[in-house]
């Protein structure tokens, strides 16, 4: 049997949950023996191969993030996502309350540290969609790994089970909701 292929996304986030990835210290040595890391921050491949796992970190805030998503989500069997962003929205979702067109303002022109400020705008800039989003709003979502960021040991554990055949369900000792 041949490695695992694996894609990761970092979407609307902090990549606190690729760090927690990376946390998992010597572990990450031995999952690596058995993973084939594609598209990545990590490997900077740009186009999502067809790969056996998925992982999103991140909420979905633009319109780049939504067909990356939606990319991952076709070359993929099973779709994992990490974190509170990815989960649930997090904290990109906090701007929900506000139209985009209000959080555009605020960060471009209104701020303190702003002087004569302009929202930017370009055909290279991905447009703001009207809510950040938790990626299960946007494709079928197979496993949650929830935390900001997620603990080490959970992604340890929903990577072991992958391995292993089975799709994760994290014990309830293991989620984190902070």
């Amino acid at each position: 049997m041949g490695k695992v292929k694996l894609a990761t996304a970092w979407l609307d986030g902090c990549a606190g949950c690729h760090m927690s990835l990376l946390d998992m210290d010597e572990d990450l040595v031995g999952i690596a023996s058995a993973v084939e890391f594609t598209r990545s921050p990590i490997t900077d491949i740009k186009d999502f191969p067809e790969v056996d796992v998925g992982l999103v970190e991140g909420a979905i805030g633009n319109v780049a993030h939504e067909e990356e998503v939606r990319e991952l989500r076709k070359k993929c069997k099973i779709l994992i996502v990490l974190g509170d962003c990815a989960c649930f929205g997090g904290i990109p979702s906090m701007r929900n309350r506000f139209s985009k067109e209000e959080v555009l303002r605020r960060a471009y022109i209104e701020s303190e540290s702003t002087k004569d400020g302009k929202i930017p705008s370009s055909p290279e800039i991905p447009p703001l969609l009207e809510q950040a989003l938790p990626v299960g709003a946007v494709v079928k979502v197979d496993c949650f790994v929830p935390g900001c960021p997620p603990n080490a040991r959970a992604i340890k554990y929903a990577l072991t089970e992958l391995l292993q055949g089975r799709i994760p369900v994290l014990p309830g000792e293991m989620m984190r909701f902070d």
